[in-house]
């Protein structure tokens, strides 16, 4: 049953409870007790002393009579007293509670944890998924051979490191998740560039074509939290986007990287199209 419906059940529940107790031991046990009484007869002052004060004179009867009366009131005076707390006592406690439970509802509504972001939990729980699913083995590395033509057109490639180990253990399954996607939406995907040590990374930013803003230190690569991935066809690495079909490879690895909750270098104003990572900023992701 969900909350909504459990918790009202529950104040009532609880109402009706010290409804009961008020009741049972302060309203209706006077009653009862008056009830099991038997009555007894009230006299009046010369009738109680009358067998007693035979024969004395009739001003010192009325003078006791007056005692006995004024007896009477002040020993009533405190059961009205204690009969009107039994009354209103549960009452108000009862008010207070009721008070009490309105207005922790009222303000449940309002509470949000300062902690809480949809962005991040939704993130949590892919990543959660991922690492309860089977793990995935990197492929074993590839000839040369197939990255000539990729050599041949961007010659820094040649000193690219392709090795798996050296990326982060969690983001290397996202990325071996979204290769498996790719390969059956017919887009096999290869590694072009994984880790990458911050003096390669500062040898790319200052070259005269413009490869990467990111001096060393400033880029994912650094941290295994990032990735050049390129699609593969015919045995030969294909990395020219005016290639139309390795630019729809690049839409799709960019549909799939985006769905599972990684960001993808074609939304830049720089782009970068084979080019994926952990989403979020570099220093909040190195505190974790």
């Amino acid at each position: 049953m969900h909350l909504n419906y459990i918790l009202p059940i529950l104040v009532l529940s609880i109402v009706l409870l010290l409804s009961w107790l008020g009741w049972k031991f302060f309203l209706g046990q006077p009653r009862i007790l008056e009830g099991n009484r038997s009555p007894k007869p009230v006299l009046t002052g010369a009738e109680a002393l009358g067998g007693l004060v035979a024969g004395r004179p009739e001003k010192r009867n009325e003078k006791r009579a007056v005692s006995a009366a004024f007896l009477r009131l002040s020993r009533r005076a405190p059961n009205v007293a204690a009969r009107y707390w039994r009354v209103w006592l549960p009452v108000v406690s009862l008010l207070l509670v009721a008070l009490a439970v309105a207005i922790t509802l009222k303000l449940n509504r309002f509470h949000r944890s300062p902690e809480f972001e949809a962005a991040e939990y939704a993130k949590g729980i892919r990543i959660k998924q991922t690492l309860l699913e089977e793990k995935l083995v990197p492929p074993p590395p590839l000839p040369p051979e197939v990255f000539v033509n990729v050599i041949a057109e961007r010659p820094s490639l040649g000193h690219a490191d392709r090795d798996w180990s050296k990326l982060n253990p969690e983001f290397v399954q996202v990325v071996l998740r979204v290769m498996e996607k790719m390969k059956a939406r017919g887009f096999p995907m290869v590694l072009l560039e994984g880790y990458r040590s911050p003096e390669r990374q500062d040898s790319l930013a200052g070259q005269t074509t413009l490869v990467t803003k990111a001096k060393g230190g400033q880029s994912k690569h650094q941290y295994g939290l990032a990735v050049d991935l390129a699609p593969i066809r015919e045995g030969k690495v294909v990395i020219s986007e005016r290639d139309p079909w390795a630019m729809q490879a690049y839409n799709a690895l960019g549909e799939e990287a985006t769905a599972a909750g990684l960001t993808w270098g074609g939304n830049w104003s720089f782009k970068d199209f084979g080019h994926i990572e952990r989403s979020g900023s570099l220093k909040s992701l190195l505190k974790k």
